[in-house]
Protein backbone atom coordinates (compact mmCIF):
# COMPACT_ATOMS: atom_id res chain seq x y z
CA UNK A 1 0.00 0.00 0.00
CA UNK A 2 2.75 2.40 0.78
CA UNK A 3 3.95 2.25 -2.73
CA UNK A 4 1.26 3.34 -4.52
CA UNK A 5 0.20 7.02 -5.10
CA UNK A 6 -1.90 8.65 -2.24
CA UNK A 7 -4.40 9.58 -5.20
CA UNK A 8 -4.04 6.69 -7.03
CA UNK A 9 -7.15 4.11 -7.90
CA UNK A 10 -4.84 1.59 -7.05
CA UNK A 11 -4.39 2.98 -3.38
CA UNK A 12 -8.50 3.47 -3.22
CA UNK A 13 -8.44 -0.63 -4.40
CA UNK A 14 -6.17 -1.48 -1.84
CA UNK A 15 -7.55 0.07 1.52
CA UNK A 16 -11.43 -0.94 0.41
CA UNK A 17 -10.52 -4.01 0.13
CA UNK A 18 -8.32 -3.89 3.69
CA UNK A 19 -11.83 -2.40 4.40
CA UNK A 20 -14.05 -5.32 3.25
CA UNK A 21 -11.87 -7.79 4.92
CA UNK A 22 -11.65 -6.44 8.41
CA UNK A 23 -15.30 -5.38 8.32
CA UNK A 24 -16.57 -9.00 7.39
CA UNK A 25 -14.07 -10.10 10.71
CA UNK A 26 -15.90 -7.35 12.98
CA UNK A 27 -19.31 -8.24 11.77
CA UNK A 28 -18.53 -12.00 12.19
CA UNK A 29 -17.47 -11.19 15.43
CA UNK A 30 -20.41 -9.70 16.14
CA UNK A 31 -22.89 -12.01 15.43
CA UNK A 32 -20.65 -14.87 16.80
CA UNK A 33 -20.52 -13.21 20.67
CA UNK A 34 -23.52 -12.27 20.84
CA UNK A 35 -25.40 -15.43 19.40
CA UNK A 36 -26.18 -18.48 22.01
CA UNK A 37 -25.79 -22.13 20.83
CA UNK A 38 -23.28 -24.71 19.50
CA UNK A 39 -20.41 -23.30 21.81
CA UNK A 40 -21.18 -19.83 21.41
CA UNK A 41 -21.30 -17.15 24.59
CA UNK A 42 -24.53 -15.12 23.95
CA UNK A 43 -22.79 -12.24 25.38
CA UNK A 44 -24.56 -8.85 26.23
CA UNK A 45 -24.67 -6.29 23.92
CA UNK A 46 -23.31 -4.09 26.29
CA UNK A 47 -20.21 -6.49 27.26
CA UNK A 48 -19.20 -7.01 24.03
CA UNK A 49 -19.15 -3.44 23.43
CA UNK A 50 -16.83 -2.94 26.46
CA UNK A 51 -14.41 -5.91 25.13
CA UNK A 52 -13.98 -4.83 21.59
CA UNK A 53 -14.07 -1.37 21.99
CA UNK A 54 -11.40 -1.73 24.69
CA UNK A 55 -9.00 -3.77 22.49
CA UNK A 56 -9.67 -1.59 19.36
CA UNK A 57 -8.90 1.41 21.31
CA UNK A 58 -5.64 0.27 22.61
CA UNK A 59 -4.52 -1.32 19.15
CA UNK A 60 -4.86 1.54 17.22
CA UNK A 61 -3.98 4.36 19.94
CA UNK A 62 -0.94 2.50 20.47
CA UNK A 63 0.34 2.14 17.03
CA UNK A 64 -0.12 5.55 16.30
CA UNK A 65 1.81 7.09 19.54
CA UNK A 66 4.51 4.44 18.26
CA UNK A 67 4.80 5.27 14.90
CA UNK A 68 4.20 9.27 15.77
CA UNK A 69 1.67 9.77 13.36
CA UNK A 70 0.17 12.81 15.87
CA UNK A 71 2.98 15.25 14.46
CA UNK A 72 1.28 17.28 11.12
CA UNK A 73 2.74 19.66 8.58
CA UNK A 74 0.61 22.65 10.04
CA UNK A 75 -0.18 25.22 7.71
CA UNK A 76 -0.14 27.57 10.95
CA UNK A 77 0.86 27.60 14.55
CA UNK A 78 -0.94 29.46 17.14
CA UNK A 79 -0.10 30.18 20.47
CA UNK A 80 -1.76 28.37 23.32
CA UNK A 81 -0.35 30.01 26.53
CA UNK A 82 3.29 30.03 26.03
CA UNK A 83 3.14 27.28 23.57
CA UNK A 84 2.78 27.40 19.64
CA UNK A 85 0.59 24.45 18.78
CA UNK A 86 -1.18 23.56 15.38
CA UNK A 87 -3.79 25.66 14.56
CA UNK A 88 -5.79 22.35 13.41
CA UNK A 89 -5.85 21.39 16.73
CA UNK A 90 -8.98 23.37 17.26
CA UNK A 91 -10.84 21.20 15.03
CA UNK A 92 -9.17 17.70 14.80
CA UNK A 93 -9.77 17.47 18.52
CA UNK A 94 -13.76 18.06 18.51
CA UNK A 95 -13.54 15.30 15.59
CA UNK A 96 -12.18 12.66 18.08
CA UNK A 97 -14.88 13.52 20.62
CA UNK A 98 -17.48 13.20 17.69
CA UNK A 99 -15.74 10.01 16.79
CA UNK A 100 -16.02 8.84 20.71
CA UNK A 101 -19.44 9.42 20.51
CA UNK A 102 -20.50 7.57 17.27
CA UNK A 103 -18.53 4.31 18.32
CA UNK A 104 -20.74 3.78 21.37
CA UNK A 105 -24.37 4.44 19.29
CA UNK A 106 -23.52 2.40 16.90
CA UNK A 107 -23.42 -0.67 18.77
CA UNK A 108 -26.79 0.60 20.99
CA UNK A 109 -28.07 0.69 17.74
CA UNK A 110 -28.12 -2.88 17.28
CA UNK A 111 -28.60 -3.53 20.70
CA UNK A 112 -32.70 -2.51 20.99
CA UNK A 113 -34.80 -5.49 20.64
CA UNK A 114 -37.58 -5.52 18.56
CA UNK A 115 -35.66 -3.72 16.21
CA UNK A 116 -33.54 -5.55 12.98
CA UNK A 117 -29.82 -5.66 13.07
CA UNK A 118 -30.08 -5.06 9.01
CA UNK A 119 -32.43 -2.07 8.57
CA UNK A 120 -30.29 -0.55 12.01
CA UNK A 121 -26.95 -0.91 9.79
CA UNK A 122 -28.42 0.24 6.50
CA UNK A 123 -30.50 3.32 7.92
CA UNK A 124 -26.76 4.58 9.49
CA UNK A 125 -25.07 4.10 6.63
CA UNK A 126 -27.74 5.41 4.52
CA UNK A 127 -27.46 8.79 6.72
CA UNK A 128 -24.15 8.95 6.35
CA UNK A 129 -24.29 9.09 2.44
CA UNK A 130 -26.66 11.71 2.74
CA UNK A 131 -24.48 13.52 5.06
CA UNK A 132 -21.40 13.71 2.79
CA UNK A 133 -23.01 14.80 -0.14
CA UNK A 134 -24.56 17.71 2.02
CA UNK A 135 -21.38 18.23 3.15
CA UNK A 136 -19.73 18.91 0.05
CA UNK A 137 -22.37 21.11 -1.80
CA UNK A 138 -22.00 23.29 1.70
CA UNK A 139 -18.60 23.23 1.26
CA UNK A 140 -18.57 24.00 -2.42
CA UNK A 141 -20.71 26.98 -1.79
CA UNK A 142 -18.01 27.97 0.47
CA UNK A 143 -15.45 27.65 -1.97
CA UNK A 144 -13.19 25.31 0.30
CA UNK A 145 -14.17 22.50 -2.10
CA UNK A 146 -12.86 23.29 -5.68
CA UNK A 147 -14.33 19.95 -7.51
CA UNK A 148 -17.83 19.41 -8.48
CA UNK A 149 -19.59 15.96 -8.03
CA UNK A 150 -19.93 14.13 -11.33
CA UNK A 151 -23.57 13.09 -12.43
CA UNK A 152 -22.46 9.34 -11.82
CA UNK A 153 -21.62 10.16 -7.79
CA UNK A 154 -25.36 11.51 -7.32
CA UNK A 155 -26.90 8.73 -9.84
CA UNK A 156 -24.46 6.37 -7.15
CA UNK A 157 -26.37 8.03 -4.28
CA UNK A 158 -29.78 7.53 -5.64
CA UNK A 159 -29.32 3.87 -5.93
CA UNK A 160 -27.64 3.27 -2.97
CA UNK A 161 -30.52 5.08 -1.03
CA UNK A 162 -32.72 2.97 -3.03
CA UNK A 163 -31.07 -0.30 -1.62
CA UNK A 164 -31.26 1.28 1.73
CA UNK A 165 -34.86 2.39 1.57
CA UNK A 166 -36.41 -0.81 0.84
CA UNK A 167 -34.43 -1.98 3.99
CA UNK A 168 -35.47 0.41 5.97
CA UNK A 169 -39.42 0.52 5.05
CA UNK A 170 -39.66 -3.75 4.56
CA UNK A 171 -38.57 -3.56 8.32
CA UNK A 172 -36.01 -6.43 6.52
CA UNK A 173 -39.28 -8.43 6.03
CA UNK A 174 -38.95 -10.31 9.13
CA UNK A 175 -41.86 -8.93 11.48
CA UNK A 176 -39.58 -6.84 13.34
CA UNK A 177 -40.78 -3.28 14.25
CA UNK A 178 -40.04 0.14 12.49
CA UNK A 179 -37.10 1.45 14.07
CA UNK A 180 -39.37 5.08 13.34
CA UNK A 181 -41.66 3.56 15.76
CA UNK A 182 -39.47 3.63 18.76
CA UNK A 183 -38.55 6.81 20.82
CA UNK A 184 -35.39 5.57 22.01
CA UNK A 185 -34.09 4.15 18.67
CA UNK A 186 -34.28 7.49 17.25
CA UNK A 187 -32.91 9.51 20.10
CA UNK A 188 -29.62 7.16 20.00
CA UNK A 189 -29.45 7.29 15.93
CA UNK A 190 -30.29 11.42 16.51
CA UNK A 191 -26.80 11.69 18.17
CA UNK A 192 -25.19 9.54 16.08
CA UNK A 193 -26.19 11.21 12.89
CA UNK A 194 -25.99 14.58 14.29
CA UNK A 195 -22.01 13.37 15.73
CA UNK A 196 -21.28 12.00 12.13
CA UNK A 197 -22.04 15.09 10.15
CA UNK A 198 -19.74 17.22 12.33
CA UNK A 199 -17.14 14.85 12.10
CA UNK A 200 -17.07 14.13 8.20
CA UNK A 201 -17.35 18.16 7.73
CA UNK A 202 -14.27 18.35 9.69
CA UNK A 203 -12.53 15.76 7.99
CA UNK A 204 -13.11 17.03 4.84
CA UNK A 205 -12.86 20.91 5.64
CA UNK A 206 -9.14 19.48 6.85
CA UNK A 207 -8.64 17.42 3.58
CA UNK A 208 -9.68 20.38 1.25
CA UNK A 209 -7.50 22.95 3.21
CA UNK A 210 -4.29 21.29 3.14
CA UNK A 211 -1.47 22.51 0.22
CA UNK A 212 -2.05 20.75 -3.06
CA UNK A 213 1.49 20.88 -3.62
CA UNK A 214 2.14 18.61 0.02
CA UNK A 215 3.60 15.30 -0.71
CA UNK A 216 3.22 14.03 2.53
CA UNK A 217 0.27 11.88 3.66
CA UNK A 218 -1.75 14.24 5.92
CA UNK A 219 -4.39 11.89 6.71
CA UNK A 220 -2.11 9.92 8.97
CA UNK A 221 -1.59 12.71 11.50
CA UNK A 222 -5.51 14.03 11.16
CA UNK A 223 -6.01 10.17 12.50
CA UNK A 224 -3.83 9.61 14.69
CA UNK A 225 -5.18 12.99 16.73
CA UNK A 226 -8.36 11.89 16.56
CA UNK A 227 -8.10 8.54 17.51
CA UNK A 228 -5.93 9.62 21.22
CA UNK A 229 -8.87 12.45 21.77
CA UNK A 230 -11.48 9.70 21.20
CA UNK A 231 -9.86 6.96 23.56
CA UNK A 232 -9.55 9.90 25.64
CA UNK A 233 -13.19 10.84 25.89
CA UNK A 234 -13.98 7.43 25.96
CA UNK A 235 -11.59 6.52 29.23
CA UNK A 236 -13.76 9.64 30.87
CA UNK A 237 -17.12 8.22 30.14
CA UNK A 238 -15.95 4.46 31.18
CA UNK A 239 -15.04 6.40 34.44
CA UNK A 240 -18.39 8.20 34.71
CA UNK A 241 -20.54 5.51 34.22
CA UNK A 242 -18.42 3.48 37.07
CA UNK A 243 -18.95 6.16 39.59
CA UNK A 244 -22.82 6.53 38.90
CA UNK A 245 -23.20 2.40 38.86
CA UNK A 246 -20.71 1.71 42.17
CA UNK A 247 -21.25 5.73 43.60
CA UNK A 248 -24.10 6.58 42.95
CA UNK A 249 -26.14 3.06 42.81
CA UNK A 250 -27.22 3.43 39.08
CA UNK A 251 -28.75 0.46 37.50
CA UNK A 252 -30.39 -0.30 33.70
CA UNK A 253 -30.39 -2.92 31.14
CA UNK A 254 -27.20 -1.15 30.03
CA UNK A 255 -25.44 0.02 32.30
CA UNK A 256 -25.29 -2.80 34.83
CA UNK A 257 -24.27 -5.58 31.86
CA UNK A 258 -21.55 -2.60 31.17
CA UNK A 259 -20.01 -2.45 34.56
CA UNK A 260 -20.15 -6.28 34.89
CA UNK A 261 -17.89 -6.54 31.95
CA UNK A 262 -15.39 -4.26 33.78
CA UNK A 263 -15.76 -6.05 36.98
CA UNK A 264 -16.93 -9.08 36.35
CA UNK A 265 -15.71 -10.42 33.15
CA UNK A 266 -17.65 -13.27 31.32
CA UNK A 267 -15.49 -16.21 32.51
CA UNK A 268 -13.65 -17.80 29.08
CA UNK A 269 -14.61 -15.58 26.51
CA UNK A 270 -13.45 -11.91 27.56
CA UNK A 271 -10.55 -12.13 26.03
CA UNK A 272 -12.04 -13.71 23.24
CA UNK A 273 -13.82 -11.25 22.69
CA UNK A 274 -11.29 -8.71 22.76
CA UNK A 275 -9.44 -10.87 20.06
CA UNK A 276 -11.97 -10.57 17.84
CA UNK A 277 -13.24 -7.08 18.82
CA UNK A 278 -9.47 -5.80 17.67
CA UNK A 279 -10.28 -5.79 14.08
CA UNK A 280 -12.89 -3.59 14.67
CA UNK A 281 -9.94 -1.05 15.39
CA UNK A 282 -8.08 -2.21 12.01
CA UNK A 283 -10.94 -1.31 10.57
CA UNK A 284 -10.85 2.48 11.65
CA UNK A 285 -7.74 2.40 9.90
CA UNK A 286 -8.99 2.01 6.51
CA UNK A 287 -12.53 3.63 7.03
CA UNK A 288 -11.17 7.29 8.15
CA UNK A 289 -8.55 6.79 5.03
CA UNK A 290 -11.51 6.01 2.85
CA UNK A 291 -13.63 9.28 3.90
CA UNK A 292 -10.91 11.51 3.71
CA UNK A 293 -9.11 10.13 -0.03
CA UNK A 294 -7.17 12.56 -2.04
CA UNK A 295 -8.38 14.06 -4.50
CA UNK A 296 -11.95 12.58 -4.55
CA UNK A 297 -15.29 14.60 -3.48
CA UNK A 298 -16.78 13.59 0.37
CA UNK A 299 -19.38 12.02 -1.63
CA UNK A 300 -17.41 9.57 -3.43
CA UNK A 301 -15.84 8.74 -0.50
CA UNK A 302 -18.93 8.52 1.99
CA UNK A 303 -19.95 6.22 -1.07
CA UNK A 304 -17.17 4.08 -1.30
CA UNK A 305 -17.01 3.76 2.50
CA UNK A 306 -20.47 3.09 3.06
CA UNK A 307 -21.01 0.77 0.55
CA UNK A 308 -18.28 -1.36 1.14
CA UNK A 309 -19.49 -1.69 4.49
CA UNK A 310 -22.73 -2.74 3.62
CA UNK A 311 -21.37 -5.43 1.01
CA UNK A 312 -19.28 -6.68 3.38
CA UNK A 313 -22.34 -6.73 5.71
CA UNK A 314 -23.58 -8.95 3.88
CA UNK A 315 -21.20 -11.27 3.22
CA UNK A 316 -20.39 -11.61 6.65
CA UNK A 317 -23.95 -13.06 7.35
CA UNK A 318 -23.72 -15.64 4.36
CA UNK A 319 -20.35 -16.75 6.66
CA UNK A 320 -22.22 -17.04 9.62
CA UNK A 321 -25.13 -18.94 7.79
CA UNK A 322 -22.69 -21.56 6.37
CA UNK A 323 -20.53 -21.86 9.34
CA UNK A 324 -22.75 -21.42 12.45
CA UNK A 325 -25.97 -21.98 11.04
CA UNK A 326 -27.19 -18.66 10.85
CA UNK A 327 -29.71 -17.02 8.50
CA UNK A 328 -29.38 -16.43 5.27
CA UNK A 329 -30.36 -13.36 3.95
CA UNK A 330 -33.91 -13.09 2.69
CA UNK A 331 -34.77 -11.77 -1.03
CA UNK A 332 -35.21 -8.27 0.18
CA UNK A 333 -31.56 -8.53 1.23
CA UNK A 334 -30.24 -9.82 -2.41
CA UNK A 335 -32.73 -7.26 -3.97
CA UNK A 336 -31.01 -4.75 -1.82
CA UNK A 337 -27.76 -6.14 -2.25
CA UNK A 338 -28.59 -5.18 -6.29
CA UNK A 339 -29.08 -2.13 -6.02
CA UNK A 340 -25.41 -1.60 -4.54
CA UNK A 341 -24.18 -3.16 -7.15
CA UNK A 342 -25.89 -0.59 -9.39
CA UNK A 343 -24.32 2.09 -7.14
CA UNK A 344 -20.95 0.76 -7.15
CA UNK A 345 -21.19 0.63 -11.50
CA UNK A 346 -21.41 4.25 -11.20
CA UNK A 347 -19.07 5.40 -8.51
CA UNK A 348 -16.95 2.97 -10.71
CA UNK A 349 -17.22 5.34 -13.65
CA UNK A 350 -16.67 8.62 -11.68
CA UNK A 351 -13.58 7.34 -10.56
CA UNK A 352 -12.56 6.70 -14.48
CA UNK A 353 -13.39 10.67 -14.59
CA UNK A 354 -11.86 11.62 -11.13
CA UNK A 355 -8.18 9.75 -12.66
CA UNK A 356 -8.60 11.18 -15.53
CA UNK A 357 -9.20 15.08 -13.87
CA UNK A 358 -6.39 14.95 -11.70
CA UNK A 359 -3.58 13.84 -14.27
CA UNK A 360 -4.77 16.88 -16.38
CA UNK A 361 -4.61 19.04 -13.23
CA UNK A 362 -0.75 17.46 -12.58
CA UNK A 363 -0.06 18.06 -16.65
CA UNK A 364 -0.87 21.99 -16.41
Amino acid sequence: MAKAKLDSTKRLGELSFGYFIFYVITGLSVKFFLSQGAGRPGLNGMEYLFYSTLSSTLIVTTFVLIRRWYKINSIRRVHFGKYLVPSELKYILPSGVFTAVIIPTTTLMYSFKGISVMVAMVLMRGSVIVISRVVDEIQIRKGLLKKKVYIEENIGVVFALLAIGIKIFSGGADGKASPFASLPVMVVFSVYIVAYAFRIYIMNYYKNTRPKESKVDNNKPYFAIEQIASTLTLFLVVVVIILFAKVGGVTGDRITPFVNAIFSPVKDWWYWAMIAGSAFGIVAFFSVFLFMFKGRTATFAGLVNRLTSLIAGTTSTVIFAIAFGGKFPIIIDWISLFFIFVAVYFIAKAEKKRTIELAMEKNN
